[in-house]
C-alpha cells in the first residue's frame, strides 16, 4: 500500500465516511422526556401549542434540535432540554429517527379497531386530523401554490432533500405562530422578506384554511 497511496485516497473518496448507527430504543427512551409536551407518539397537542413531530423528516428534526441547542432558535420550554447534557450530538439522530418513524392516522379505524378501552385510547392518540381553519380555501390554495409549494411540495408533504418539512397534518395554530415569527425575524427563514413581507393577515388565514384540509 505504501507504493500506491493514491489507492487509499481513492477508496476513501468512493466509500465515504461510515454511516452513523441509529439506536431506536435509545430514541424511544429519550422520547419519554419529549412526550410531556409533544405527546407519547409525537402527536403534539394543547391546541397547537406543541407541534406534531411524528413523521417529520429525521434530518429536519435533527437540524431543529441543533438550532435549539445552539440558541439559533429560541423557545423557552425547550431551553432546559435542548442541551448537550440532555441530548448529546451522538444521540440526536436516535430521537430524530425514532420520531420520524412514527406514522399517525388521520381518522380512527372502524374496522379491526380494538375493543379494549385502554387499547382504543392508545390508538386514538395516534390519530391526528387538523380541524378546518376559517378562511377562503381557494384563495389560500392559489397563494400556497405560488409561494410555498416549490419547497414544501404540491400537497404540502415537504421535500426532505431541501430540509423543507411537511405542512400537511401540522396544527394550524402552530403554523400561524411560526409565520409571524418568520415575519418579525424572531425565527430564521431563508428569503423571509421575499415570502412573508407582502402577506396580509387575510392571506395567512386563507393559506392556513387551505392547509387544514390537506389531511382530510
Amino acid at each position: 500500500m505504501k507504493k500506491y497511496p493514491f489507492l487509499l485516497t481513492a477508496m476513501l473518496i468512493l466509500v465515504g465516511p461510515p454511516a452513523v448507527a441509529v439506536d431506536l430504543e435509545n430514541g424511544e427512551e429519550i422520547n419519554q422526556v419529549c412526550a410531556a409536551c409533544h405527546g407519547e407518539f409525537g402527536q403534539g397537542g394543547k391546541g397547537g401549542e406543541y407541534p406534531r413531530l411524528a413523521g417529520l423528516p429525521a434530518e429536519y428534526i435533527a437540524d431543529q434540535l441543533r438550532k435549539f441547542k445552539g440558541r439559533h432558535r429560541i423557545n423557552l420550554p425547550m431551553l432546559p432540554y435542548a442541551t448537550d447534557r440532555e441530548v448529546p450530538e451522538d444521540q440526536i439522530m436516535d430521537i430524530a429517527t425514532y420520531l420520524s418513524s412514527i406514522q399517525l392516522m388521520n381518522k380512527f379505524p372502524e374496522q379491526d379497531a380494538p375493543t379494549d378501552a385502554f387499547a382504543r385510547l392508545m390508538l386514538a392518540r395516534k390519530v391526528l386530523n387538523i380541524p378546518r381553519w376559517e378562511g377562503d380555501i381557494e384563495a389560500g390554495r392559489k397563494l400556497y401554490k405560488w409561494d410555498c409549494a416549490g419547497c414544501h411540495g404540491r400537497d404540502g408533504l415537504g421535500k426532505p432533500k431541501w430540509n423543507a418539512p411537511p405542512l400537511t397534518g401540522q396544527y394550524s395554530e402552530y403554523l400561524e405562530r411560526q409565520i409571524q415569527k418568520f415575519r418579525t425575524g424572531e425565527r430564521e427563514h431563508e428569503d423571509a422578506e421575499l415570502y412573508f413581507s407582502e402577506l396580509s393577515e387575510k392571506d395567512i388565514q386563507d393559506m392556513l384554511a387551505y392547509l387544514s384540509i390537506l389531511d382530510d
